[in-house]
């Protein structure tokens, strides 16, 4: 028999995965003004990793949800690492001729395996953060408006960090590059915080899934309270 939270951080730790090893490619949304939309296919899983945080905080406590993303952040170093090492590896001659492929797909530039790693840690601390003080703040009612600003506080965060870290030109003027990250940033955000909204109900539905595990187990099983 699985259990609900092991389930949960399992399907927190394929989101992850999913998000860094397919995230690089991108598909047109449509056009507002001047501005050409365009976002990852990470944005479908994204709101799912925060989504998962909101409902461990809500059930399990802020301290419960902090050890599953910093155990994410360390799957992403371990992948960004050995990412490193499979495509210095000397490939057979059976497989030198898909190499390049390879290297294409997984090579990523540090640049860019930096730029995603703590954009992540970042906005996935972040999010359990204010999901947990709104929580507090709150007396635990509004449940749809605490996920939805805490998301929406964390994946601006998380756009902000990354695309800044990885397209910021050095050698290009502060006006310059301020104009063409915000042409970046702001449709990007926006995309997520409507996925955020569309996955409101999966909040309802993974607290009152998971709180049926928790009713289940004898009181000094149960470790953590919601902070």
């Amino acid at each position: 028999m699985i259990r609900k939270f092991d389930f949960l951080v399992a399907l927190y730790i394929f989101g992850v995965m999913v998000a860094e090893l397919m995230g690089s490619k991108t598909f047109p949304l449509g056009q507002i003004g001047h501005w050409h939309l365009t976002a990852s296919v990470a944005v479908f899983v994204f709101p799912l990793l925060f989504t998962v945080t909101d409902v461990i905080v809500e059930v399990h406590g802020r301290k419960r949800a902090r050890s599953v993303v910093f155990s994410g952040i360390i799957m992403v170093a371990l992948l960004a690492l050995f990412e490193v090492l499979a495509v210095h590896i000397t490939p057979s001659a059976r497989y030198a001729s898909q190499e390049a492929a390879y290297d294409a797909i997984f090579g990523a530039s540090l640049r860019l395996a930096a730029a995603s790693l703590v954009a992540f840690a970042a906005s996935e601390l972040l999010d359990v953060l204010v999901f947990a003080r709104l929580r507090q703040a709150l007396g635990g009612r509004g449940l749809w408006l605490r996920n939805n600003v805490s998301n929406f506080v964390s994946q601006l965060a998380d756009s902000t960090i990354f695309l800044t870290l990885a397209f910021y030109a050095v050698g290009a003027s502060f006006g310059s590059n301020v104009s063409f990250l915000l042409g970046i940033i702001v449709p990007y955000w926006l995309v997520k915080c409507a996925f955020s909204v569309l996955e409101t109900p999966l909040v309802y539905l993974g607290v009152w899934w998971l709180k049926g595990e928790r009713s289940e187990k004898p009181a000094e099983a149960l470790e953590g309270t919601p902070a």
